[in-house]
């Protein structure tokens, strides 16, 4: 993400908070952007489930520790962590340190791997929930966005069958909104139609 300065008289989702810098820098950059690069979708299903039960944003300012305690989200490496690699990241005041949700991150590395060789990539996967394009909605208000949806649920489902861990069908669609599988941006904010 760039440090650029934020005009903060633009109108954005009201879900951001304008006090906080990083916050508007990801709304501003990132969420709802399309993303078809595997080692970004799996480091969003990383964080996703490690937000379970929290806020997006505590997760979002331990960004940068999940990215070095967890190899750059390579999957690869982390699907071979070991008990020991398990006892460091629990050691790791930078991350959720949460032995559920470190071993849910590697059980989902594995699963991830197994579903990039049976579709040959995990994007072409994981798009097909929504039809290989994003699903734009039109919601005036915060109060209009659903928490999760039909096709939030269809791959909540598939995930837990595949064996993916802290995969609910609420996560899935922060998942689906955080990649820009859905355009959630209202329909006032600047954002929007520069993601379409």
């Amino acid at each position: 993400m760039s440090n650029i300065t934020h005009d903060t008289t633009l109108c954005r989702c009201a879900w951001v908070d304008l006090s906080k810098p990083d916050y508007v820098t990801y709304h501003d950059e990132e969420w709802g952007v399309p993303v078809h690069d595997d080692r970004k979708l799996f480091e969003f299903i990383v964080l996703e489930s490690a937000q379970a039960g929290l806020s997006w944003y505590t997760i979002l300012r331990k960004r940068e520790n999940y990215r070095q305690a967890f190899d750059d989200f390579d999957p690869e490496k982390i699907a071979l962590y070991d008990a020991a690699k398990v006892e460091e990241l629990l050691g790791n005041a930078g991350i959720i340190r949460n032995r559920l949700k470190v071993l849910a991150t590697i059980n989902n590395a594995q699963r991830f791997l197994a579903v990039q060789a049976e579709f040959g990539s995990f994007d072409a996967y994981l798009w097909q929930f929504v039809g290989g394009k994003p699903i734009v909605n039109h919601w005036r208000t915060l109060a209009e966005c659903p928490a999760t949806t039909p096709e939030s649920d269809a791959m909540s489902k598939d995930l837990k069958k595949r064996g993916f861990k802290f995969m609910g069908s609420t996560v899935c669609y922060a998942h689906m909104q955080a990649t820009g599988m859905v355009n959630d941006h209202m329909l006032d904010c600047f954002r929007r139609d520069k993601v379409l």
